[in-house]
């Protein structure tokens, strides 16, 4: 699904990884990230894509938004795991949005 987001600016945190073979707990712990994602104050939408590469983008009203995410508690705790066991590689990516379209 395709994010509805507000008019510009927003932020958008790009975070694209390659991933582990470890599978265990990992589904879950994505769709945790998502639905406490969606309480967060300042939280647009998301889309998602996986393959070989897998790219999450996260839309955002606020870097403050942005940083109360990175800080909440449950949320370092996936980061945690996923270096530990889920990511090979990892970059994550902040992005001001200034112009966009849609069809």
């Amino acid at each position: 699904m395709i994010a509805e987001t507000p008019k510009p600016p927003y932020y958008a945190v790009i975070f694209t990884t390659q991933r582990t073979t470890i599978d265990e707990g990992y589904t879950e712990m994505a769709q945790q990230m998502l639905e406490l994602a969606k309480q967060q104050p300042g939280f647009l939408g998301e889309e998602s894509a996986r393959e070989e590469l897998g790219i999450t983008i996260s839309y955002w009203d606020s870097q403050e938004a942005i940083k109360n995410w990175k800080q909440n508690a449950k949320h370092l705790q996936a980061q945690k795991l996923g270096k530990e066991k889920w990511y090979k590689k990892y970059k994550l990516r902040v992005a001001l949005v200034e112009r966009d379209a849609e069809f």
